[in-house]
């Protein structure tokens, strides 16, 4: 320190390149830590390793400015605090090492050197079980036995709901479906699945929370379909709004309104912004030319043109955007345009219509992106599609089109003409919540009291963070603007994508016929949702996912915490003695919880899907290594210690069905009652950081325990993926089998200079890879319980059991995979 404080040496001359550096490099990021949104390992090491220069106040660090802010966040938790006091006392590392070990994993327990799985969810980590310090279970200890207190419930929803002065409000969108396209899976989780359980979490940590949404009903697909159907485009809005309607209440979609765009407060609302847009001077006239289709007598959409792109040259690229490298395309951009309805070639048109002057707004714009992302919670892909938009720069954008079917323009130069739909649809989030309620001003003209978050796909976030914010910053109305824009990735099915044409993949009115609940179609979109990266639905992955995940981790611990209750303890919870086995457990759960409420909090909602799985496998791994079942037919001091293994592990149940209910709200509900759990836990467990507490205490009473998950079988998964895979085309002849005798009489085939691949090999050997990937999942389960059990050093009879059990499933997978079983022939002994 005297080095340095002497600035003496080159060693002061290499410290303060480093902090000019990192300085730097802290300046150009809008993130609170070093890797991302939440703390990591490199903020804790590095920290700690400045810790002596930057907490001593009489250097002078004013001029890293950056630098001292993030370690300021830092050194402000508390736990950082406390390590540096066990520093200073000449605790030196294992201060530190306490401190480290309370802090979250990088990227929420995700291994940054994993590789991402096919269906884009992160590989499982390898690591061993995090250290938990004294401190830590003596506080969860004491938090847990403080109970239930007497916080306020969960109040039932009473509508309209409207913003309060002293509460958290926030209003949540997801993006509007056009109304004649039935939702496939992919834009179920992309916008109303995800939008719906951040809404149900805020509403448990008691935010004034209120989710709008509804069909967008006006353009020119809507014409088309009803000239397909022989109906008006209102009776075709109506019947396929039902439709949405009917498929959203079956997935539990928890709307508080769901409306549509065919309204008389749409055309109020969409023609004052207009009016205000052309007072302020953001409007201009320019002539166009535009594709017309000679065949079908009619100007064409943007998405009714389908050719090369400018830019990429993919070869189905949209009217009005390129799906491949996401950039906006005039129609007559594109290279080989054709009709998507005859598919003739297009003709070029001249017209007049009126732009929105984006490059008028583009200071304001920058100005108002430049808070909103680094305040609040944006994705990542929507930040980066934003900047690419703003780098190319901004260009007039036209906000009218040639046709019938859609909000009037009221100019009188523009009579004939409507609003396009990206001008106008966004405009049905207003629209929809003022036919909710005459009070929608204090929503949408309210941006200092209330926090607005938009759902979507990733194809939807330029219209969301750029041209829909410009209508409005032009409008001059104090219009409550995007706080957090949430864009998801794509969803895939299987291999391929998803078309309704071709009959491939699931769409929402199909999945109620498939036998499998609506919360298991949650959890596993949610599970695969594309938070940062491309993922697919697969049906071997989901029969895995609910038979290991949900039926063999989650359900199985829940049913055999109520299942002891039940059968050792007459349905009554037990009274409980904490060991320090049992405050460790109680101080992992708190952290999952916290972990949970920290990631849910940044709308990381598969994330934080991880942490509920990761409490039941903690519960599940404590009752094998217990063995209350076997403890109960002990002596006193073995039945008490029965009795707290139950009693803990009913109350992580009850914690489960709390954390669950954003994600699977039937089962959530489900568990409540067979535990007979008090309304209060709700309240209590979501409090602040995330609170632990023992909210089934002794004596307390709980209902009938029953199973919560049914096993998917390989047969039954076999015949949902045929009928969802759509059929080969009539004029292809059905593949001819190979077999011995037909191989013999084909003519010589160029010899291969590769082998077979392996599934190829397997199946001629009579296997079944869908089994097998089954059962290579469980006996990676398998093994890691075993490693467990020793690790534990459990009784020798638990671990050959378990063994038993690894290497019955490793033949049983031999067989999947067609290799033989049969034993090596003996070899003869050289011995006499």
């Amino acid at each position: 320190m005297a080095v340095v404080q002497g600035k003496s040496s080159d060693v002061f001359n290499i410290l303060q390149a480093s902090l000019n550096y990192l300085d730097q490099g802290l300046s150009k990021q809008s993130l609170p830590y070093l890797t991302g949104e939440a703390i990591s390992v490199a903020d804790v090491v590095l920290s700690a390793a400045l810790y002596p220069f930057l907490s001593d106040s009489s250097l002078a660090l004013g001029e890293y400015k950056s630098l001292k802010a993030w370690f300021d966040h830092v050194a402000a938790r508390h736990s950082f605090q406390s390590a540096a006091q066990k520093v200073l006392q000449g605790k030196g590392l294992q201060g530190m090492k306490s401190y480290m070990q309370r802090q979250p994993l990088p990227q929420s327990s995700v291994c940054r050197d994993s590789q991402p799985t096919n269906n884009g969810t992160p590989a499982e980590c390898d690591e061993g079980e995090r250290m938990v310090s004294e401190e830590e279970m003596e506080a969860a200890a004491l938090t847990w036995c403080k109970g239930l207190n007497s916080s306020p419930l969960v109040k039932e929803r009473q509508h309209p709901i409207l913003p309060q002065e002293d509460k958290k409000n926030i209003l949540v969108t997801s993006a509007l479906p056009y109304v004649n396209n039935v939702p496939h899976l992919g834009n179920i989780i992309g916008c109303v699945l995800s939008a719906d359980v951040f809404s149900r979490y805020g509403r448990l940590r008691g935010w004034n929370l209120l989710y709008v949404c509804g069909t967008d009903e006006y353009g020119t697909a809507t014409e088309n379909k009803a000239r397909e159907e022989g109906l008006t485009p209102q009776q075709i809005c109506d019947k396929y709004h039902a439709v949405h309607a009917s498929i959203y209440k079956w997935f539990q979609i928890d709307f508080d309104f769901f409306g549509r765009t065919t309204t008389e407060k749409q055309t109020e609302i969409a023609q004052d912004i207009f009016w205000r847009l052309n007072k302020h001077g953001f409007l201009v006239e320019d002539t166009v030319e535009q594709l017309r289709c000679e065949s079908c007598q009619r100007f064409l959409a943007d998405r009714f043109v389908e050719g090369i792109c400018p830019f990429c040259n993919y070869a189905e690229a949209r009217g009005d955007q390129c799906d491949k490298c996401g950039r906006l395309i005039n129609a007559v951009e594109l290279r080989e345009p054709q009709c998507k309805v005859c598919r003739q070639t297009p003709n070029i048109r001249s017209s007049k219509h009126l732009f929105l002057d984006l490059p008028k707004l583009e200071t304001q714009l920058e100005q108002w992106l430049d808070k909103s992302t680094s305040t609040g919670d944006w994705t990542a892909n929507a930040k980066q599609i934003t900047r690419s938009w703003l780098r190319d720069g901004l260009k007039p954008r036209c906000i009218t089109r040639d046709l019938h079917w859609g909000t009037p323009v009221p100019h009188p130069d523009f009579k004939e003409k409507v609003f396009y739909v990206w001008f106008d649809a966004p405009i049905g989030y207003l629209s929809i919540t003022a036919n909710y309620t005459d009070q929608w001003q204090k929503w949408w003209k309210n941006p200092h009291q209330v926090e607005l978050y938009n759902f979507m796909a990733k194809d939807n976030v330029p219209f969301h963070s750029v041209v829909f914010p410009c209508s409005l910053l032009g409008a001059q109305d104090n219009y409550t603007l995007v706080n957090h824009l949430v864009a998801t990735e794509y969803l895939n099915y299987e291999d391929t994508k998803f078309s309704k044409s071709r009959g491939v993949g699931v769409f929402g009115d199909m999945a109620k016929d498939t036998g499998i609940p609506s919360d298991v179609w949650r959890f596993y979109l949610l599970y695969v949702r594309p938070e940062g990266q491309d993922s697919a639905f697969s049906w071997a992955d989901m029969a895995l996912k609910n038979n290991s995940e949900l039926l063999n981790n989650l359900g199985n611990f829940i049913n055999r915490a109520g299942m002891f209750v039940t059968r050792f303890f007459e349905g009554c919870v037990p009274a409980m003695e904490l060991l320090q086995e049992d405050k460790k457990l109680l101080a992992m759960v708190s952290w999952e919880l916290q972990q949970y409420i920290q990631l849910m909090d940044k709308v990381r909602i598969r994330d934080g899907l991880k942490h509920i799985l990761n409490i039941s496998r903690h519960g599940n791994q404590y009752i094998q290594v217990n063995e209350p079942w076997k403890k109960i037919k002990g002596g006193e001091t073995d039945r008490q210690r029965a009795g707290t293994v139950t009693g803990v592990s009913v109350n992580i149940a009850c914690l489960l069905s709390v954390m669950l209910s954003p994600y699977m709200p039937t089962v959530s509900q489900t568990i409540r009652d067979q535990l007979n759990a008090p309304q209060s836990c709700i309240s209590t467990m979501f409090q602040g950081t995330g609170t632990f507490v023992c909210s089934l205490s002794a004596g307390h009473r709980i209902g009938t325990v029953s199973p919560l998950f049914q096993k998917l079988e390989v047969d039954q998964i076999e015949a949902l993926k045929k009928r969802f895979g759509g059929q080969q085309p009539e004029d292809e002849p059905p593949k001819k089998k190979m077999t011995a005798q037909n191989a013999a009489s084909s003519p010589p085939a160029a010899v291969p200079t590769t082998a077979a691949p392996a599934a190829e090999v397997a199946t001629a050997n009579g296997a079944d890879p869908e089994k097998a990937k089954l059962l290579t999942q469980a006996v990676t389960e398998q093994g890691d319980k075993v490693r467990t059990l020793k690790g534990q050093k459990a009784e020798k009879a638990v671990i050959t059991a378990e063994v038993a059990k690894l290497l019955d499933l490793k033949k049983q997978l031999a067989v999947a995979e067609g290799k033989s079983l049969e034993p090596a022939a003996p070899q003869k002994s050289k011995k006499k």
